[in-house]
Formats: C-alpha cells, structure tokens, sequence
C-alpha cells in the first residue's frame, strides 16, 4: 500500500519528515518534490529499491544516477572533484543542476555508470528535499520521475499516487512543481559541458 503525505512546501512537518526517513532507511521507495519536478528516492545500499526504479522508469544500464546530496560537504566521500570544477558546483548549488563527476570508491559499482565509472551529484533547492536530507544525514539514491516515453518531470501530486499507487511505497505531496528535468552538467573533463538542457539557466555553462 502506497502511503500518501501532505507536506508544507516552505514548512515542512517535522513529524513526516521523520517518517518519510524511516521509510527510506527500511528499505522504501519514495516519491518527493524537487526544485524541477518530483523525483524517486531510496537509501543509497538498496539494491532491492533501486530495481524497483529500473522497473518503474525502464532504464537501461547505462542511466547515470543521482546523488541527491543537502549540501557539497558531502561531496569528497562521493566523488572525485578539482578546484576548478568545485568552484562551478559552488556558483550553481543548490539548484535544479545535475553534475556529472568522476565516482569515488564509497559509490557502489551498480549506482555508477557501468563504463565511465561517473554519479551524478545534486543539491536541490526545496525546503522539503532539504529537510529530507538533513534528518537522512547522508544522500539520496535519486532520479528524476520521468515515466516511460515521457520527456516531462512529473509535477502533480495526485496523478502521481493515482499512476505509482502500489509500486512505491511513500508519495510526499508538497504541491504541483516546475515540470522541467534538471540541466545536466558534464564535468569530466574539468569544464561544465551541458548534457541535457533542463530546468536553471543552462547558458550559463557556456
């Protein structure tokens, strides 16, 4: 059964948060509002979880995943970054930016690109995200809820319980959202190279 959460957008409730957390920590796949649409989260050593969201968005094996991250302190356990490259992620988080890095060890092999060994790291900026992660203490296992033959995020609420209902286990709903995927960033070669343009202003990256 699908449970199915009315959250704060600017306040979030302390209290559904938490369980919202727990939820994830036992293994559960969730729903939840971004900066650029609604995404599917779970806890990053959950290979159960993360088959659930290759089913659900039918993603090859070469899909990169995203390291929903609450701010770039995380960023030295997960990936692999030079100055200059940090300096580009720190002008753009938080934001609805996807930055494609260089994995570290901490990252499990089936997050990772399967040849170019890379993650995607994230900071959003929504307050519910943001409490999510902070009460989590760690990143999210993340990709943007983009259904099959969809190229749009997922931005109401209802027609996501209504389309997911038994095959997650949380939707947070915190109101309609920017239906724009994340600008993805590609920076292995030490300079922003924009990806996919999404949600932000990619012409920045130019």
């Amino acid at each position: 059964m699908t449970q199915f959460y009315q959250v704060h957008a600017e306040n979030p409730q302390a209290r559904l948060i938490s369980q919202a957390v727990a939820c994830v920590r036992n293994g559960g796949l969730i729903v939840y509002p971004t900066d650029s649409g609604y995404a599917l989260g779970c806890h990053i050593g959950d290979k159960k979880a993360l088959d659930r969201i290759r089913k659900i968005r039918k993603l090859e094996k070469s899909h990169n995943f995203t390291l929903v991250c609450r701010d770039l302190s995380e960023l030295a356990m997960y990936a692999r970054v030079d100055n200059a490259s940090f300096r580009v992620l720190k002008s753009h988080t938080p934001g609805p930016y996807t930055f494609i890095l260089r994995a570290s060890p901490e990252v499990p092999n089936r997050l990772q690109h399967p040849k170019k060994k890379t993650i995607g790291i994230r900071v959003p900026d929504t307050p519910i995200a943001l409490a999510l992660l902070e009460s989590l203490g760690e990143p999210l296992m993340s990709t943007s809820l983009i259904l099959p033959d969809e190229d749009a995020t997922m931005a109401d609420p209802e027609e996501i319980y209504e389309k997911l209902e038994g095959r997650v286990d949380l939707v947070i709903n915190g109101g309609f959202v920017d239906d724009q995927p994340t600008t993805v960033v590609d920076m292995l070669d030490g300079f922003p190279k924009v990806i996919r343009y999404g949600a932000g202003n990619p012409d920045e990256f130019e």
